[in-house]
C-alpha cells in the first residue's frame, strides 16, 4: 500500500472520529435565524419565529446521541448523554407545539409545559446515570434538603411574586404550568452543580457548565410568559427553545471534542461555590421574602422580632458561605488524586489509550447489554527483536507510535487498547465478519508503513485475529478466540489477519492435550532417536548422521514429529526436549566410538531450536555433554534455520560462542529465508544444506528455477570454504545431478532412511567395509 493511500486513509478515519459540528452549527443557525426574524419582522404571523425550536431541538438530539452510541466512553457517560437526548425530543415536542398553536398568549399552555417538563425530568434522571462518590446516609439528606430547599425556595417566589405580577385575566392553568416548570428548571440547575462538583463525576465540567444554560434560560422564560409584556414574551417564546437546544448540541460537541483528545489524566473536578451557595440563597431570598410580607400584615414590633431572625439567618448564612470556601480548597487536592487514581486504573501510562482492565469492562457491558461487538486481537510480529537489538527506549517509542497510529485509524464507535507487551486491541460495533474483516485490513496497511522513531526507520507488521461476539459469549471467551485466530495468523506467515472459525479451538485444544501427553513423554520415556545417515555421495562413505527424535505414543502409536514439534515449541518443552536429544545423541556417538573405532561416524547432528539458543546456560549445557560423552567439540554439528540465527542478539551471541568452542554451525534449509546471503557474513556458519524443495524437481527440465539455485548454492559453498549437504535425495537421478553439479555430501531417503541405533550401527560398519574394500 502506497504512503499516499495510507495518507488518504489516515484523513478518512480522522474525519469518522472528528466531533460533529454541524449539528452545533444547525442550532446556532436556528438561534440567528429567529434573531433577524425578530429583528425584521412587522405585525402578522409569529409562526415563523417558531420555527426555530424544532430545529435547534432536533440539532441536540443528533448531537447527544452521536456521543450515546459511542462505545468509546464508558458507559455512564453513554447514557447520561442518551437521556439528554431523550430529554431534547421532549422539548422538541412541546416546540412543535408551540409552532402549530403559534401566539403570544401569556403563560405555558399544557400542550408545551407537559413535555417540556418530561423533558426537564429526563435531564435530572441523567444525572443520575454517573457515578457518585460514596455517601453516608447524612451526606443524603444533606443532598435532599438541598434540593428541598430550593424548590420550596422557588414555589414560593413563583407563587408570592412572580405569579403575582401575572395580568388577572390569564389562565390558571397555564399560570401554573409555566411555575412548575420554572420549579423544575431551579431543580435542575441544583442537580447540575452537584454532578460539576463531584470528584466522581465523569462528563467533563466545561459541558456541565454549558448545559446549565438550559435551566436558566427556562427560569427566565417561565418569569416573563407569566409577568413580562407582550414584547419580552414574544422574544423570549421564540427565542428560549432554540438557545436551549444550542447549548446541548455545544455541551455536547465540546463532551466529543474532549473524548476525541489523546487521553490524559482527567483534571480534578473544581470546586463551585456558586452551586454549594445555590440552598443559601434560596434561604436569603426567602428572608427577603418574609421581610416584604411582614413590612405589609405586621405591627412595628412583631417586625423587628422578624427582622431580627432575618438577620441571624444571614449571619449564618455568611458563616457557611466561608466556610465551603475554606473546605472547597481542601478537598480539590483529595479530588485531583482520586481523578488521577482512576485515570490511571483505566488507561496504559506508556500509550495513553485503554487497558486491559478497561477493555474487558466495556467488552462485558456490551455483551452483557447483548449489543454487537468484535474484538481485533493485534500483536507486532517480533517485537522482541527490536528490544533486543535496540533496546527498550527505543521498543517503547515504536509501541507509542503503534498506539498512535491505531487510534488515528479507529473511528468514534472503536476502542483500541493496549493489552500489555506488544499486544493491542480494538472493540468494534459490529458482529458481522465484513465489517471486521475491512478494519483489519486498514489497521494491517497503517502498520505496514514504516515508523520513524528517533533516528531510526523501523517496520512493525502485525498479526491480527479476528473475533466476534456470538449469542451467550462472554468476554473471555471472546477474546480467547481472537488470541487463537492471532496465533493463527502468525502461523499463516504473519504480517496478516485470520477470523476465528470453531475449529481453531479443537486444534488448540488438541495441541494442549498433546502438550501435556508430551510433558509425560519426556519423564516415561516413550521417546527415541531415529539417525538418518549423510553420505559422501562421491565415495559413498557415510561422513555423519542426523539425529531425528521420534515418539512412540502407549494409545495413538507413532506421533509424526510434524505434530509434535511445534507442540514443543509453542509450550517451552522445546527446551528440556532439545536438551534430552543432545545429550542422547552424543552418549549414542559415544557408544559407536567406543565399540566400533574407526568405523563409526565422526560426527553427529543434532537440530536445536531458537528457544534453546536464548537460554543463558546453552553454551555450558553443550560443552558439559560433550565433556561427560568424552566427545571433542569437532564431533558435534548444531543445525539452526534461518528464523533462529536472526532471532536477536541473545542468539547470535550464544552462535558466536558455541563456534569458538570448536561445535560446527549447519544453516538447515537453505536457501528458502529471505536473507541467506546477508547471514554468511554474520553468522559463524560451517555447512549449508540445501533445501529439500530445490532438490525435489531438481531433475525436471522445465523446473530452471530450482536448478539454478541449487548449482548457485554449490558454487557458494565451494567459494567460502563450506561444506554444502543436499536434503532429500529420493532418486539415482537427483543424486546423479547433485553429484554433477559438485555436491560432496547428501541425505535422503534414497541413501537411507531415518534408522534405529542397533541397524543404523549395522549399516555404517557395512558401508565402511564397503568403502575399505574398494
Amino acid at each position: 500500500m502506497s504512503a499516499a493511500n495510507t495518507r488518504v486513509g489516515r484523513r478518512r478515519a480522522q474525519k469518522r472520529a472528528r466531533p460533529g459540528i454541524l449539528p452545533v452549527a444547525a442550532a446556532l443557525l436556528a438561534v440567528a435565524a429567529v434573531v433577524v426574524w425578530l429583528l425584521v419582522r412587522q405585525d402578522g404571523s409569529v409562526m415563523p419565529g417558531y420555527a426555530g425550536g424544532p430545529v435547534a431541538m432536533l440539532a441536540a438530539f443528533v448531537a447527544c446521541r452521536r456521543i450515546g452510541s459511542m462505545i468509546v466512553v464508558a458507559r455512564p457517560i453513554r447514557g447520561f448523554w442518551r437521556l439528554f437526548s431523550q430529554s431534547a425530543i421532549c422539548v422538541g415536542i412541546g416546540s412543535v407545539g408551540s409552532f402549530v398553536f403559534a401566539n403570544n398568549d401569556p403563560g405555558l399552555s399544557p400542550y408545551m409545559a407537559v413535555p417540556t417538563l418530561v423533558g426537564v425530568v429526563m435531564s435530572v434522571l441523567a444525572f443520575f446515570q454517573l457515578p457518585v462518590e460514596r455517601r453516608s446516609g447524612l451526606r443524603w439528606t444533606q443532598l435532599i434538603l438541598d434540593g428541598a430547599t430550593v424548590a420550596v425556595a422557588g414555589a414560593l417566589i413563583y407563587w408570592y411574586v412572580v405569579l403575582d405580577m401575572a395580568d388577572p385575566s390569564i389562565s390558571p392553568v397555564t399560570q401554573t404550568g409555566a411555575a412548575v416548570v420554572g420549579v423544575g428548571a431551579l431543580i435542575s440547575l441544583v442537580v447540575i452543580g452537584r454532578a460539576a462538583m463531584s470528584p466522581a463525576s465523569t462528563v467533563d465540567s466545561v459541558s456541565l457548565r454549558i448545559l446549565a444554560v438550559a435551566p436558566l434560560v427556562a427560569v427566565a422564560t417561565t418569569v416573563l410568559l407569566i409577568g413580562g409584556g407582550e414584547t419580552g414574551r414574544l422574544i423570549i417564546s421564540v427565542l428560549g427553545v432554540p438557545v436551549v437546544g444550542a447549548a446541548m448540541a455545544l455541551a455536547a460537541y465540546r463532551q466529543q471534542v474532549v473524548l476525541g483528545r489523546p487521553a490524559a489524566a482527567p483534571a480534578a473536578p473544581k470546586a463551585r461555590s456558586i452551586y454549594n451557595a445555590l440552598p443559601l440563597v434560596a434561604v436569603i431570598a426567602t428572608a427577603a421574602l418574609v421581610i416584604t410580607v411582614s413590612a405589609r400584615q405586621l405591627g412595628w414590633h412583631q417586625r423587628v422580632v422578624i427582622i431580627g431572625a432575618v438577620l441571624i439567618a444571614a449571619f449564618v448564612v455568611a458563616r457557611q458561605l466561608l466556610g465551603l470556601r475554606a473546605n472547597d480548597k481542601l478537598l480539590v487536592g483529595i479530588r485531583r488524586q482520586q481523578a488521577e487514581l482512576e485515570h490511571l486504573a483505566m488507561h496504559d501510562p506508556l500509550t495513553g489509550l485503554a487497558n486491559r482492565a478497561r477493555f474487558g469492562a466495556v467488552l462485558d457491558e456490551r455483551l452483557d447489554a447483548h449489543r454487537p461487538a468484535a474484538v481485533l486481537l493485534v500483536d507486532i510480529d517480533d517485537f522482541k527483536m527490536v528490544n533486543d537489538t535496540m533496546g527498550h527506549a527505543i521498543g517503547d517509542q515504536l509501541l507509542y507510535e503503534v498506539a498512535l497510529r491505531l487510534r488515528n485509524h479507529s473511528t468514534v464507535n472503536h476502542l483500541p487498547s493496549r493489552l500489555g507487551g506488544d499486544e493491542f486491541a480494538v472493540l468494534l460495533d459490529t458482529d458481522e465478519a465484513g465489517p471486521a474483516e475491512d478494519a483489519a485490513g486498514r489497521i494491517l496497511a497503517a502498520l505496514a508503513v514504516p515508523f520513524k522513531v528517533g533516528e531510526h526507520q523501523l517496520l512493525a507488521n502485525a498479526s491480527i485475529g479476528v473475533a466476534l461476539a456470538g449469542p451467550g459469549d462472554g468476554g473471555d471467551e471472546v477474546l480467547r478466540n481472537a488470541d487463537i485466530a492471532m496465533y493463527a495468523a502468525k502461523a499463516a506467515g504473519k504480517a496478516a489477519w485470520a477470523r476465528f472459525e470453531p475449529r481453531m479451538r479443537n486444534e488448540v485444544v488438541n495441541h494442549a492435550r498433546l502438550g501435556s501427553e508430551l510433558h509425560n513423554a519426556i519423564i516415561r520415556h516413550e521417546l527415541f532417536l531415529a539417525y538418518q545417515p549423510v553420505f559422501d555421495i562421491v565415495t559413498g562413505a557415510m561422513s555423519g548422521a542426523e539425529a531425528l527424535v521420534r515418539w512412540k505414543h502407549p494409545v495413538r502409536g507413532n506421533v509424526p514429529p510434524g505434530d509434535f514439534i511445534p507442540v514443543a515449541e509453542r509450550s517451552g518443552l522445546i527446551v528440556p526436549l532439545g536438551s534430552w536429544v543432545l545429550r542422547e545423541a552424543c552418549e549414542q556417538l559415544a557408544k559407536w566410538h567406543a565399540e566400533y573405532g574407526s568405523a563409526a561416524i565422526r560426527s553427529i547432528n543434532v537440530n536445536v531450536a531458537a528457544r534453546q539458543l536464548r537460554e543463558a546456560g546453552f553454551v555450558d549445557e553443550v560443552a558439559a555433554v560433550l565433556s561427560d560423552t568424552g566427545l571433542i567439540p569437532a564431533n558435534l554439528v548444531l543445525e539452526v534455520t534461518e528464523s533462529s540465527v536472526i532471532d536477536g542478539r541473545q542468539v547470535r551471541e550464544t552462535l558466536e560462542a558455541l563456534h569458538e568452542l570448536g561445535v560446527r554451525l549447519a544453516l538447515d534449509d537453505f536457501g528458502t529465508g529471505q536473507s541467506s546471503l546477508s547471514l554468511l557474513r554474520a553468522f559463524p556458519v560451517d555447512v549449508l544444506k540445501l533445501d529439500k524443495s530445490f532438490v525435489d524437481g531438481i531433475c525436471d527440465g522445465e523446473d530452471r528455477g530450482r536448478l539454478a539455485v541449487a548449482a548457485a548454492v554449490a558454487q557458494l559453498a565451494e567459494y567460502l570454504d563450506l561444506y554444502a549437504v543436499a536434503e532429500g535425495i529420493e532418486t539415482a537421478a537427483q543424486l546423479d545431478r547433485l553429484r554433477a553439479m559438485g555436491y560432496r555430501l547428501g541425505q535422503g531417503y534414497y541413501l537411507a532412511k531415518p534408522l534405529p541405533p542397533d541397524e543404523m550401527a549395522a549399516l555404517m560398519t557395512q558401508t565402511a567395509r564397503t568403502v575399505a574394500a574398494a
